[in-house]
């Protein structure tokens, strides 16, 4: 029989988009935005766009908020967009 794709979930279809980070993904990202300048920030997933981390609402001390966008493996910016 063949072994099961590793990029398709347990009945053979893609992955959920839009997933969240693991724990150790977590990690690289909260680092990458606070060495960035945020403080905070609301949702984080990935985005099947990219992939890329799509960071909603990261704030600043500033207390401005902007959307964010990371690489996914490197967490390097991608973007970031004021967000009103």
């Amino acid at each position: 029989p063949r072994s099961p794709d590793p990029d398709k979930g347990a009945g053979g279809t893609p992955p959920a988009a839009d997933r969240a980070p693991t724990q150790q993904e977590q990690a690289s990202i909260e680092r990458a935005l606070k060495a960035a300048g945020y403080v905070s920030w609301e949702e984080i997933e990935i985005d099947d766009d990219g992939p890329y981390w799509d960071i909603d609402d990261a704030r600043r001390s500033d207390k401005t908020r902007w959307d964010v966008k990371l690489a996914q493996g490197s967490c390097e910016i991608l973007s970031q967009e004021a967000d009103d």
